[in-house]
């Protein structure tokens, strides 16, 4: 004669296995419910800057023709539902910013590195011709 422990050592009989697949089904649904409404609360976001670049757009505030602000404004909105646009791309800038201060000699790259994050002053604009970056720092003699 079997004892209970032999014969079923976790206690893993029928009724236990239904219990657990029951719990991992819902752990699961669980997870994709707050997946689906993380990707939700990213579209209703994505969806309200598309509409606010939209207005400025049709505002004549972009410094761009219509067309080609509503063009850049709507391929803004495909990337973001393609997951391509988001606070990773973040990265993606900081990145750049290094590659162009990799171009400076190793002595400046540091200061570069400062103006790109903000330090100093900042003059001109893109619409103008380019963007003035100044950091001044004082060395003492030597």
């Amino acid at each position: 004669m079997k004892s209970k422990i032999q014969g079923d050592p976790a206690g893993a009989g029928p009724k236990s296995t239904t219990l657990l697949g029951r719990s991992a089904f819902a752990v699961g649904a669980m997870l994709v419910s707050g997946i689906a409404t993380a990707a939700a609360a990213d579209m209703s976001e994505a969806k309200a800057r598309y509409q606010q670049e939209r207005a400025t757009c049709m505002s004549g505030q972009s410094h761009q023709d219509r067309t080609t602000c509503l063009r850049e404004a709507g391929a803004a909105l495909a990337e973001s539902k393609r997951g391509n646009l988001d606070a990773a791309g973040m990265g993606r800038y900081e990145q750049n910013q290094r590659m162009r201060c990799d171009a400076h000699p190793a002595e400046d790259r540091e200061d570069c590195l400062r103006r790109m994050r903000g330090e100093g002053t900042i003059s001109g604009s893109v619409e103008g011709g380019g963007i003035y970056r100044e950091l001044r720092t004082t060395v003492p003699a030597q």
